[in-house]
């Protein structure tokens, strides 16, 4: 296939994905938060697979919202209709996001591999918004600047030390309801992840 032929093809499947992406982003304006209050941050990701298999996995765990920063479309072919489920809020700069959080009393996290505390040993805020940055490049804020940001780690015990972004948010996701889950049985009981030896 001549590389004119290629550079069509690719260009008509994104036409045709920002044009689904408008249908969905319509839909996505009625969408109310899940019954979880944490929230999902993706700052600057590729707009292919990722962004859509992480709302389907917001969608999946009760997720509040889900922020986009610097993001004006994914295909949304992939959250397999979770993205009309889940609220969606966009920003062009991690600031503006990190603004909001903070008035809303919201923790944010980002996680840095050996760097921060082991997620299932954190005591996670309900109140918790999770940062995952770019596939390649991370995140796009030099979090030092940012005081209020927390960092996490997830444990790996391969040679890469490297997981795909939407694994990463479906493993928080899952740490985080966790914990909410037996909180709710018992409000006074602390992280079931602070008793083990």
């Amino acid at each position: 296939m001549g590389s004119y032929k290629a550079r069509m093809i690719i260009k008509k499947a994104k036409e045709e994905a920002k044009c689904q992406f408008r249908r969905h982003r319509n839909k996505n304006r009625l969408a109310t938060p899940g019954i979880h209050r944490c929230i999902i941050v993706l700052d600057g990701l590729k707009p292919s697979f990722n962004i859509g298999k992480i709302f389907r996995s917001a969608e999946a765990f009760g997720c509040h919202e889900v922020h986009l920063i610097g993001t004006d479309f994914f295909d949304p072919a992939p959250a397999r209709g979770a993205f009309k489920h889940v609220p969606a809020k966009f920003h062009s700069r991690f600031i503006s996001c990190y603004a909001e959080l903070l008035e809303r009393g919201y923790t944010p996290f980002i996680l840095e591999p050996g760097l921060g505390e082991p997620v299932m040993d954190a005591d996670l805020p309900k109140k918790s918004a999770f940062v995952f940055g770019h596939e390649e490049f991370g995140i796009s804020f030099e979090p030092d600047l940012f005081p209020e940001v927390e960092r996490l780690t997830i444990p790996q015990y391969g040679r890469c030390q490297s997981l795909n972004v939407s694994v990463a948010a479906s493993i928080i996701l899952y740490e985080y309801t966790r914990q909410y889950a037996c909180r709710n049985l018992d409000p006074q009981a602390p992280p079931p992840c602070k008793e083990r030896v």
